[in-house]
């Protein structure tokens, strides 16, 4: 049997209520031999999570089963990754719903565009907020100053591996997915924004999002502290300051701050 296109990792942190709605929206997409599911149990300690995870891995013997201790968001997702036999990879959060348009898109544009690295595009949002979530096309100078592609995006496997994968040694959990995609951006990577529902994002209370934001100056001095980051914290701050101004940022500056780095012979 040939290897499936797709991998959907599923991660799960005592969501077990929302599994099986996530699970039954990727079955949804008739062509299943299209792709497998990975689901990673990330040490769930809420007891109707842990049978609801036992009676889905009973009853569907198709899911590859990960579960590990309580690792963190980053190390679920690169433990399924690694495990995936798809050369395009989906991450899904257990409480979140995948259109089977998303599914579709990622395996026909990446198979057909070998320039595109990541396939993206809008969500509904439902729960305690029903609206359309729309994401935009990428561009590097508003990435840095705002995460708009949400973590259900579809990449490259080998593209993800080329990064090192999310970072695991984040201070605080919830911007793995902007960290990646600014090292993405920063190695020239492509993306493809499409102008269609990919997916179904539940708005609820106490999501690690929104501790996410509470903590964004630590985890921004973090990113763009990186080595392969720092050369772009000051042409963050000039997008800052020339939104204030309502002028576009400088690439003049971007690309003047790469030089010094080279002239330095520092690292990027």
């Amino acid at each position: 049997m040939k290897n499936p296109s797709l991998s959907i990792i599923i991660t799960c942190y005592n969501l077990g209520e929302y599994l099986e709605e996530a699970i039954a929206s990727i079955k949804e997409y008739s062509m299943n031999e299209d792709y497998e599911v990975i689901l990673v149990n990330d040490g769930s300690t809420n007891a109707t999570t842990n049978a609801i995870l036992e009676e889905v891995v009973k009853s569907d013997k198709a899911i590859i089963y990960i579960n590990q201790s309580n690792l963190g968001l980053a190390k679920a997702r690169n433990n399924g990754i690694k495990q995936a036999k798809g050369k395009y990879i989906i991450p899904l959060d257990a409480d979140n719903k995948l259109r089977p348009e998303f599914i579709e898109q990622t395996i026909s544009i990446l198979n057909n565009n070998l320039e595109i690295d990541v396939v993206h595009g809008n969500a509904q949002n439902f729960g305690n907020k029903v609206s359309i979530w729309k994401s935009k096309p990428f561009n590097f100078p508003e990435m840095l100053l705002n995460n708009y592609i949400d973590a259900c995006a579809g990449f490259r496997k080998s593209t993800w591996e080329k990064l090192g994968g999310y970072d695991e040694t984040m201070p605080v959990m919830g911007f793995e997915d902007w960290d990646l995609w600014l090292r993405m951006g920063n190695a020239g990577c492509r993306f493809e924004y499409v102008d269609e529902l990919f997916f179904d994002y539940r708005v609820r209370d106490n999501s690690m999002l929104s501790e996410a934001w509470q903590k964004r100056s630590k985890l921004l001095d973090y990113i763009f502290n990186k080595k392969e980051l720092k050369h772009l914290a000051l042409f963050r701050e000039s997008v800052i300051e020339n939104k204030k101004l309502k002028e576009e940022p400088s690439f003049n500056l971007l690309i003047t701050t790469i030089l010094k780095k080279v002239k330095r012979k520092l690292p990027f």
